[in-house]
């Protein structure tokens, strides 16, 4: 079963060889952005130019499970079925590579790159 691997800038890490990397500026980015407020904490932003939708403390556990939810919800709109069926074609069976933390053992995996795995290798219907 394919997995979500966390990219990493360590001398040395080298990308498996087919995993995809699902992150900006890729078709498979999240549009929510998680934008530090200056202030100590997070806003979540829908596109680049969108407005904050939520506001967040600066751990980011938070502000990741709403943008993963956000792109949950999204991807999952009856309009974004023609994605669906590309994005299933192109990373079925690929392991996904994206920034994002990866969870602790028993916690959820709150990164958009684990909706798209889902996604990319449900059964067929």
């Amino acid at each position: 079963m394919p997995t979500r691997i966390q990219r990493r800038r360590t001398k040395g890490w080298r990308a498996p060889e087919h995993a995809t990397y699902v992150g900006r500026p890729t078709r498979f980015a999240n549009p929510a952005r998680i934008i530090p407020t200056g202030d100590g904490r997070l806003v979540v932003q829908w596109g680049t130019t969108g407005g904050g939708v939520g506001t967040f403390p600066a751990d980011g556990i938070q502000a990741r499970r709403f943008a993963t939810e956000l792109y949950r919800s999204w991807i999952g709109q009856p309009e974004q079925a023609e994605i669906r069926r590309l994005f299933r074609a192109l990373l079925s069976g690929r392991d996904l590579m994206c920034w994002c933390p990866l969870p602790e053992p028993g916690q959820p995996d709150q990164c958009h790159a684990t909706v798209l795995l889902d996604l990319a290798n449900q059964p067929t219907t």
